[in-house]
């Protein structure tokens, strides 16, 4: 017993092979236990990167669903823009009807048709030529 301080510290003198059968319990415990902690976070990486990929392919598939609803969207748009056109026209169609009144075959005016001029071709190209050294289309010299 040595004295230190005001305590006194007992040595408890323990056998070799005591204590070499303790340090033994103690590694396989410690072993084991590492075991259960190294499957339990490997089992964890594994449900993570499940996750992390099933959460990946579902954001794809919300993008492309996304990406079609604006398409159709921007479809139903145009197709409301052309229905109220089509409509807009049929109300000025009703409209005009009251204008206008259907046509009799007595209320048409028939006219002769006026005799054709017939010019030859020479006469037409002569012409064409005589009024061109009158516009001086057609000058001599420089």
């Amino acid at each position: 017993m040595k004295p230190y301080g005001n305590r006194l510290n007992f040595k408890k003198k323990v056998s070799y092979e005591s204590k070499k059968s303790s340090e033994k319990i103690s590694i396989i415990n410690i072993k084991l236990i590492h075991q259960i902690f190294d499957t339990i976070n490997i089992s964890l990486m594994v449900l993570i990167f499940t996750l992390f990929f099933l959460s990946f392919n579902s954001q794809r598939k919300w993008s492309n669903t996304y990406k079609n609803l604006s398409k159709t969207r921007a479809i139903n748009n145009n197709l409301i823009d052309f229905i109220s056109k089509i409509e807009e026209f049929y109300i000025n169609e009703l409209e005009s009807i009251n204008t206008y009144r259907k046509t009799k075959p007595k209320d048409l005016i028939y006219l002769d048709k006026p005799p054709e001029k017939r010019e030859s071709l020479f006469k037409k190209n002569l012409s064409s030529f005589i009024e061109g050294f009158s516009d001086s289309k057609y000058q001599r010299g420089y």
